[in-house]
């Protein structure tokens, strides 16, 4: 669900037992999202009803976090992969990458674009940036076959160390550069990588739903303006708030099974079969790149609201970033 995220970075699990580590703790985590403090039944238009838990999100997370432990070696906390950053946006990967880091994670890495490369790179000093994207005026016509699949190789080299996968923040629109991230989101859904798909990575899928299509550890995590754009897409109609909850679980089943986590007010999160909601924590501020922090709902609303306490209206994403680590302390102790 959304805190696939945090699963998916805090998986600890060798490579020779991944594929079954990551459907085993996907499974576990439907299964204890049913299990909410709070029921509601939304009746719909057609006199059924839809059930609606208010997902118990601290008991999950502490289910999820690895406890820190003296006997395990760098890495064993979760590996991440951001696939993003271009000339126009370098803020939206590293916030990604670094949010990671400040949950725990051991290793945060880095795929973006030569331009983006040195501008990530002196924003912080602990990820690992590698500069191999391109985009469409850096490769000529008849050499793009070649730079696709060498980009390609470059990442899938990298692929069975990977926990996850976030693709999106700070992508960018060129079509050079959305054809080879393409590539690279089939050689991780080959390799059961999970991924989280965010930012311009919902506008590639959006138009390619056979990237995601059937594949259960696919996580899409749209705002307003993403969500509507999936909607009008698969279910061929506008998007209908006073149903929202059946209309969520109507576009996860049809996209095949995926996991959707609709952000608002009450974030709003299915897999098609059963609809979730975490309206815990929260800030009314609204700052840039804030959704992409940790892709993820229970814990970047708890941060927001510790930031907000203290900054109110001066709140920046980089004050929400540096209450990760307090808002996962005060739900899941280190010791």
């Amino acid at each position: 669900m959304n805190q696939l995220t945090s699963l998916s970075i805090a998986r600890s699990y060798s490579f020779a037992s991944s594929i079954d580590a990551v459907l085993r703790r996907q499974s576990f985590l439907i299964r204890a999202l049913r299990g909410g403090v709070h029921n509601k039944v939304h009746s719909t238009t057609a006199g059924s009803t839809m059930q609606e838990t208010e997902a118990d999100a601290v008991s999950i997370l502490r289910a999820i976090t690895p406890t820190l432990d003296l006997t395990r070696h760098k890495g064993q906390a979760g590996k991440i992969a951001v696939i993003g950053g271009c000339r126009e946006y370098t803020g939206a990967p590293y916030f990604a990458a670094i949010s990671a880091l400040k949950i725990g994670a051991d290793l945060s890495h880095v795929f973006c674009t030569k331009d983006a490369a040195p501008v990530i790179k002196s924003y912080s000093p602990e990820l690992i940036v590698h500069p191999i994207l391109e985009e469409s005026y850096s490769v000529r016509e008849e050499e793009r076959k070649q730079v696709s699949a060498k980009v390609v190789a470059e990442v899938d080299k990298w692929m069975e160390r990977f926990d996850c996968l976030v693709v999106g923040p700070g992508l960018g629109r060129d079509p050079f550069l959305l054809d080879c991230v393409s590539e690279i989101m089939k050689q991780a859904r080959h390799s059961n990588v999970p991924i989280v798909v965010d930012g311009d990575g919902l506008f590639l899928v959006t138009n390619s739903l056979d990237l995601v299509h059937g594949y259960p550890l696919a996580v899409l995590t749209p705002n307003v303006n993403e969500y509507k754009r999936l909607v009008q897409t698969v279910l061929k109609c506008e998007v209908d708030d006073a149903d929202a909850h059946t209309q969520l679980s109507s576009l996860a089943k049809q996209i095949g099974g995926v996991t959707i986590l609709r952000k608002g007010r009450s974030d709003l999160i299915s897999d098609g079969d059963i609809v979730n909601s975490v309206s815990i924590y929260g800030s009314p501020r609204r700052c840039g790149e804030l959704e992409g922090c940790i892709a993820g709902s229970a814990l970047l609303r708890k941060a927001a609201s510790l930031a907000f306490e203290t900054r109110k209206r001066s709140t920046l994403t980089t004050d929400i970033i540096e209450c990760l680590g307090r808002s996962l302390e005060d739900i899941c102790p280190a010791y």
